[in-house]
Order: C-alpha cells, then sequence, then structure tokens
C-alpha cells in the first residue's frame, strides 16, 4: 500500500516489495512459475486477498497464441477457495466506469477488439455495442462462444469503423 490505498507495483518502481501484503496477477509471465505460484497460494491462505488485473485466458505473441494471467487466477481461487478481485477486463466496472465519468450512455457506445469472451462479452454485459474484429488472437468460431453473439463480427478495425460511421451516428 502506499499512503494507505491499494496500489499495483512493478518491480522497477523503486517500491519495497519485500513484504507483500496483497497478491497481484496481471500479466507477467516470467513469474508464472512453480515457486512463485506456491508463494502466492500461501500468502492467499494466510489472509493476503487475491486481486487480478484481468482474467485473459490467453493473449498474442510473435511465436504464437499464450496462456493470459487468467488461469493462474482462476487456479488460485481454486486451490485458496477465495475469489479475486478483478481490476479489469471482462469486469463490468472496466468498461462503465470511464463513461460515466463522461456522462456516456453505454447503449449508445461501440466497444471492438479480437476477444471475444474478455473484450466483447465484457463490453456488451455492461450494455454497451460489442463488435468483434477478426484480427490478432480471433480464432474461427470465437463469435459462437458468448451470449449474446456480437452486435457485429468484422474483418478488419476499418470495417469496424466504418459500420460505426455509417451506421451508428
Amino acid at each position: 500500500q502506499v499512503d494507505g490505498k491499494p496500489t499495483v507495483v512493478l518491480p522497477s518502481a523503486g517500491i519495497d516489495t519485500s513484504e507483500p501484503d496483497a497478491v497481484v496477477i496481471g500479466l507477467a509471465p516470467d513469474h508464472f512459475n512453480y515457486q512463485s505460484l506456491n508463494k502466492a497460494f500461501r500468502m492467499i491462505l494466510d489472509g493476503a486477498p487475491l486481486i487480478a488485473i484481468h482474467k485473459a485466458r490467453y493473449y498474442k505473441r510473435k511465436d504464437g497464441l499464450a496462456l493470459g494471467p487468467g488461469p493462474f487466477v482462476t487456479g488460485l481461487e481454486y486451490a485458496t477457495d477465495c475469489k479475486a478481485t478483478v481490476v479489469g477486463k471482462p469486469e463490468k466496472t472496466f468498461f462503465t466506469q470511464p463513461l460515466t465519468q463522461q456522462s456516456c450512455n453505454p447503449y449508445f457506445t461501440p466497444y471492438f477488439l479480437q476477444d471475444a469472451r474478455d473484450d466483447v462479452g465484457g463490453a456488451q454485459n455492461a450494455g454497451m455495442l460489442g463488435i468483434l474484429v477478426k484480427t490478432g488472437k480471433y480464432r474461427e468460431g470465437d463469435e459462437r462462444k458468448i451470449e449474446p453473439p456480437p452486435y457485429l463480427t468484422c474483418n478488419s478495425f476499418p470495417d469496424a469503423v466504418e459500420h460505426i460511421l455509417q451506421n451508428l451516428l
């Protein structure tokens, strides 16, 4: 904590992390090993809160798809019988808070990206128009993995923008 507020700390931030009081999981592939996960497991059992930056199942790297933090967060939840506080996608507040701050109506706000569950499903759960773009980590059939299905599925970001300009403005 910094000034009594929960804080996400990167090791390079110059803040002492030698005595952590929370387990914060983000995308840190080099740190997802048995030793660090077991340390997190023990901390949670001893009462430390589990905080997830997001619960993405996978992400795209140059060499192909790779596990995201979601499987590790879910494993710690299962092993410790606790529920993580998720502060990013697909949580509803991740999508609605910026809209509220700008006095925007979610129904009139399109949101488009390449992940059906976390991006599009999360946005739609928040009342937004979810547009799935078939690029990046998109896999054939992703649009059928969420209910309701995406408002629209496009082949590219320019196609999504064109649809918004022609039909939603």
